[in-house]
C-alpha cells in the first residue's frame, strides 16, 4: 500500500468514526397527545409496550403492569413527556400504523409485530 493510499484510508476511517447517528424523531409534533398509564407517569415504570393504532394514528405507551380496566389508569400526556422520560422510545419512532412494539425491559431490544384484530 502506498503512503497516499494509507493517508486516504486513514482520512475516511477518522471521518466516518466521527459521524454521529441522528436519533429517530416522531413525525408528530412534540405536543401531540398520547395515551399512557398512571404507572408510567406516577410510578416511573418502564415503558414496555407501544401501540401505534391504524384507525386514528394514536400512540399508547404502557408498562408491564396487569390492568383489568384501562380506563381506570389511562392518562393523556404530550409525546415529548414520554420521550423525556425514556429516550429509547425514539428507537421505534417510525413504528408503522397498525403495529405494536414490545420488550420486557428497557435494556432489551424491541420486538415489532402487527396488531391482531
Amino acid at each position: 500500500m502506498t503512503k497516499m493510499s494509507f493517508k486516504i484510508l486513514s482520512f475516511f476511517a477518522i471521518f466516518f468514526s466521527c459521524q454521529k447517528t441522528v436519533p429517530k424523531q416522531f413525525k408528530e409534533s412534540d405536543n401531540t397527545a398520547v395515551f399512557t398509564t398512571k404507572y408510567v407517569v406516577y410510578e416511573n415504570k418502564e415503558i414496555t409496550t407501544v401501540y401505534h393504532f391504524k384507525e386514528d394514528g394514536t400512540w399508547q405507551f404502557s408498562s408491564n403492569d396487569k390492568v383489568e380496566n384501562f380506563e381506570d389508569v389511562v392518562m393523556i400526556v404530550a409525546i415529548k413527556q414520554i420521550v423525556k422520560r425514556d429516550k429509547t422510545i425514539l428507537e421505534i419512532a417510525d413504528l408503522p400504523l397498525g403495529f405494536v412494539a414490545h420488550r420486557n425491559s428497557k435494556k432489551e431490544k424491541w420486538t415489532i409485530q402487527k396488531i391482531k384484530n
